[in-house]
């Protein structure tokens, strides 16, 4: 049960921070966005909104079942599983995520995965996480930073969450080498202080 509560540990993202977050990732209409964690569907939504086809990943079966019938109709499919262990799919996609944050690291590595397809990667993650995925210390950066490069976006305040965030949050981007990167989209900012693999479910497709 401790370790069920641990994987549900999700602080859910207020829409004016998830709308930003989904500006800043320049989804286009038509883009394959993964959406991990997805819990009461904030990211989905926005992601929807600006023509996206989202695949959203949420453990919590409750989520997953209220997740389907907010966006009945939608060209979204619901998947009932755990966001660190997700079947990637096999054409380049996008990701905007807002995890929980006990697998964050989990979803990273899968996300960065010899085979991954991704193109580019907005996650919320803890400050420290961020940190050291920026600086090459992260497990296998050896081998991931030959294909994707990283940088930190906007931090996010404790406030933007609920319930709020115990320390420092900020955006993790993960871009593939190669391609074009969107101007503007990220920055190095300074470290802000503290304080502040299962069954498939799908929903229908809209026409």
């Amino acid at each position: 049960m401790s370790e069920q509560r641990t994987r549900w540990g999700w602080h859910r993202l207020d829409k004016q921070w998830a709308e930003r977050l989904v500006d800043n990732a320049g989804i286009r209409p038509g883009d394959l966005v993964l959406d991990i964690g997805a819990g009461s569907g904030a990211l989905t939504g926005p992601l929807l909104r600006r023509g996206a086809f989202v695949i959203a990943f949420e453990l919590h079966l409750n989520r997953a079942q209220d997740l389907r019938r907010q966006f009945a109709n939608a060209n979204v499919v619901i998947v009932h599983a755990d966001g660190s262990d997700v079947r990637l799919p096999r054409r380049p996609f996008r990701v905007v995520s807002n995890p929980p944050f006990a697998i964050a690291v989990a979803v990273l590595r899968r996300l960065t995965a010899p085979g991954s397809q991704l193109l580019r990667a907005d996650v919320v993650v803890p400050w420290h996480v961020a940190e050291r995925w920026v600086s090459g210390k992260a497990p296998g950066a050896g081998r991931w930073r030959k294909e994707f490069i990283c940088s930190v976006g906007r931090p996010i305040p404790r406030s933007a969450f609920s319930p709020p965030a115990p320390n420092g949050v900020s955006v993790l981007i993960i871009e593939r080498r190669g391609i074009p990167r969107e101007s503007g989209r990220s920055t190095s900012i300074a470290a802000p202080k503290k304080g502040p693999t299962a069954r498939v479910h799908q929903t229908r497709r809209g026409r």
